[in-house]
């Protein structure tokens, strides 16, 4: 028996096009090893276009083309037994979703049917996979938005008549009403004011002990995962380039990316400008030799130009995939107020 319930090896994931007889290939997710243990909540961070929402998609077995998984396995280990979802058949798939593993998507008026009541939505979304109809599912899905702390009147409104917030419950109820052993959560608070932000990742926390499930929590927001999260993975340009404990990522970063999150976020008492980093994100089409940070990293050397760093232990249970990491706390300690880090 193992404590991962997701474990992910050697995973390659790319967009691959022909436009007017013009091959192209993005490399959105390219060669990532991770775990999820049972019960955990992993964190998910990176900047826009680093590759989070392909990444995701491969983990939630919803992958369109043009995007293709080229190698690797994506492997969870449920109660029903195990099932690797990047070589699984449609109907092994329909087998465990929702009921096993659930996907909180981002934007609830993109899940929600603007010309559906909430109840028929629930009735589309979990009534096969709970195996209930009638009067037994209406209690089900009645004692599960006692939970969520949604009044009944919520099933028979239509989308539109909810506040952003109760919308982004309903998607949550939706997401966990099964009691799935997995749930991917894509940026569940984007478009929410800090104060509903707060009672939806409260409420995704007090739902995944309830349940004892494990999640998948991705956000830029690097407070927020200070929050939620037990464990935080750093994906730039389609890899995977830290990993860690909460609190060592954020006191003890072993990447200057990283180093770089936790340094752009406000602190209590620092008024200083926060430099922003510079450069983009490199062209996944055509992504530049060796580490792929190099281009933006003020630690690069020749060695990073030319080689690939692998993703290696640094401290326990915390690994990293730069060649300086040890060289990396100055900048943290530079950016911090004096004390702040102690």
């Amino acid at each position: 028996m193992t404590d991962n319930i997701l474990t992910v090896e050697g995973l390659k994931a790319y967009y691959q096009m022909n436009y007017f007889g013009v091959e192209r290939e993005v490399r959105a997710v390219d060669d990532i090893t991770m775990n999820v243990r049972k019960g955990e909540v992993y964190g998910i961070a990176g900047e826009s276009s680093s590759g989070k929402t392909s990444f995701i998609k491969v983990l939630a077995a919803a992958i369109r083309p043009p995007l293709r998984i080229m190698s690797g396995s994506v492997k969870y280990d449920f109660k029903t037994g195990p099932i690797d979802v990047a070589r699984a058949s449609p109907a092994e798939i329909e087998a465990v979703r929702w009921r096993h593993l659930s996907y909180i998507m981002q934007g609830s008026m993109s899940v929600l049917n603007p010309v559906r009541r909430i109840g028929k939505t629930f009735h589309d979304f979990a009534s096969r996979p709970l195996g209930l109809s009638g009067k037994a599912f209406e209690e089900r899905v009645l004692g599960h938005l006692a939970r969520l702390k949604l009044p009944p009147e919520v099933l028979r409104a239509y989308p539109h008549e909810l506040s952003g917030g109760m919308r982004q419950r309903v998607t949550i109820g939706l997401a966990t009403v099964c009691h799935p052993e997995f749930v991917i959560a894509d940026e569940p608070t984007t478009a929410l004011d800090v104060v509903v932000q707060k009672e939806v990742l409260n409420l995704i926390r007090d739902i995944q002990k309830e349940m004892n499930s494990s999640v998948v929590f991705v956000t830029h927001d690097m407070s927020v995962h200070a929050n939620v999260a037990d464990r935080v993975g750093i994906i730039y340009a389609g890899r995977l380039v830290e990993e860690g404990p909460t609190r060592q990522m954020f006191f003890t970063p072993r990447h200057p990316y990283t180093a770089h999150l936790v340094a752009s976020l406000p602190r209590i008492g620092d008024t200083r400008q926060r430099p922003a980093l510079e450069g983009r994100p490199p062209n996944l089409a055509d992504p530049p030799q060796g580490c792929r940070f190099h281009p933006r990293c003020p630690l690069a050397v020749d060695k990073c130009r030319k080689e690939v760093p692998p993703l290696e232990t640094v401290a326990p249970d915390h690994r990293s995939a730069c060649w300086r990491w040890q060289d990396v706390e100055p900048l943290v300690n530079a950016a911090a107020p004096a004390g702040e880090m102690a």
